[in-house]
């Protein structure tokens, strides 16, 4: 005991600064600064599931879905059980099969799907990874697993946990089968059960604006404003709907610009994204 006690008042300073380290690059990422977070945590030594966790976070946030990939895997090995790392392998092979040729992209896309259901056998309750897992079985071919039966069931699940998101899952599965009226009933609902949610909103106009009622979309949007006015989501939300229908270009010029130069988090769309549409609305 008396050896072992000077070894360990010997390595806490070590620890101490491992830990700062670690809060520091979590900030970092956070802020969107993730080469930075990764200056943090590469000499980290021995890494361990949480800093593995945050180095494949930080590379899915600068679009490296391979190294993304391969840390998540790191962080996995180290604690099998836990829903959030098949989450995150889900979310890295779902954006390598968007990103890679016809030849590999069903494999990653089979990967992602079989990452998102085994999250959500790990945990029932893991909300975010029942969403990912809607969105694949929603939009997936058959052939790769996916499916509206399949999505509906999990819409059910989500529902249980959450009857405002229920609502949302609702309306994707309505609008998918033409059902109107219906996805519009159910994005009404989840705007009423959740009116300071802007998200809800942003929802809501978008349906709008796509069904051609522009007035109604718009008067969604300005409730929206009122709520969080400086909201990225809401900015960038409403700036992609006009380039994606090719009016108001700009003003989505000058949103994009103005979201360029907010605080974004993990959350947002990257700022390259909003680079791309911004060069798209200004015909560059």
């Amino acid at each position: 005991m008396r050896l072992i006690a000077p070894a360990l008042l010997g390595m806490w300073p070590l620890l101490a600064a491992s830990a700062a380290d670690l809060e520091q690059a979590r900030k970092l990422h956070s802020h969107t600064d993730y080469e930075e977070s990764l200056k943090l945590l590469a000499p980290m030594e021995p890494k361990d599931s949480a800093v593995y966790e945050l180095i494949g976070q930080n590379y899915y946030g600068l679009g490296d879905y391979k190294k993304a990939a391969e840390n998540f895997e790191k962080a996995r090995a180290g604690d099998p059980g836990k829903s959030d790392y098949e989450m995150w392998l889900g979310r890295a092979f779902g954006r390598r099969a968007e990103t890679s040729s016809p030849f590999t992209a069903p494999a990653h896309a089979s990967k992602a799907r079989q990452h998102f259901e085994k999250a959500v056998e790990l945990n029932p309750a893991n909300q975010e990874a029942l969403s990912d897992l809607f969105e694949y079985y929603l939009e997936a071919p058959g052939f790769l697993g996916g499916g509206l039966d399949k999505a509906a069931k999990v819409s059910d699940q989500i529902a249980a946990i959450d009857p405002v998101e229920g609502h949302v899952t609702q309306a994707r599965l309505a609008e998918k089968k033409k059902a109107f009226d219906t996805a519009e009933h159910h994005l009404r609902m989840a705007a009423q059960m959740a009116p300071q949610q802007v998200g809800r909103l942003i929802d809501l106009a978008k349906f709008l604006a796509n069904r051609g009622r522009y007035q109604e979309s718009e008067r969604s949007f300005r409730k929206a404003e009122k709520i969080a006015p400086n909201s990225p989501k809401l900015i960038y939300a409403r700036a992609d709907l006009y380039i994606q229908q090719g009016r108001n270009l700009k003003t989505a010029e000058q949103l994009l610009k103005l979201y360029l130069q907010a605080q974004l988090t993990p959350d947002d769309p990257p700022r390259a994204e909003a680079e791309k549409l911004l060069r798209k609305a200004s015909g560059g």
